[in-house]
């Protein structure tokens, strides 16, 4: 699976407990991940992760991208909702590609605990027997 790892600046350090923490499922799948969430989670976990521009820099849609093209399956995005983000139009942009694409989306550490778990257990698995198209049965939006 192709799997997305992405944090607010005042979520990184969560982010990075929780893939150090299901490590052993992470290092089974392909990792992507924003900037410098990306270069901090290798320096924690060790695992191989293909690095985008930060999320501001573009980052954010070059995963939504992704999403469009059929080739992401789970997305971790640890945001903070407490603070405003000065490219808020690309998060929102990428949660809405989420929702029409059926991307499983993990936001906090709960849903981010199921999703994994779900992943583990194999559960995840239609996504890549049913070719997810997408917004409708033949793949068109």
């Amino acid at each position: 699976m192709n799997i997305a790892l992405i944090a607010h600046d005042k979520k990184k350090d969560d982010l990075i407990k929780f893939v150090v923490a299901y490590k052993h499922i992470f290092k089974e799948h392909s990792l992507f991940a924003t900037g410098t969430t990306g270069l901090r989670l290798i320096e924690a976990t060790g695992l191989e992760i293909h690095r985008f521009q930060s999320g501001p820099l573009g980052g954010d849609q070059e995963i939504g991208a992704m999403i469009a093209n059929n080739r992401m399956d789970a997305i971790f995005f640890f945001r903070d909702p407490l603070t405003v983000q000065p490219h808020e139009p690309d998060v929102s942009a990428l949660v809405r590609l989420c929702d029409v694409y059926s991307i499983p989306l993990a936001s906090n550490m709960g849903t981010a605990e199921l999703v994994a778990k779900g992943i583990e257990k194999g559960d995840l698995d239609w996504r890549k027997v049913s070719g997810n198209k997408g917004a409708d049965d033949n793949g068109t939006s």
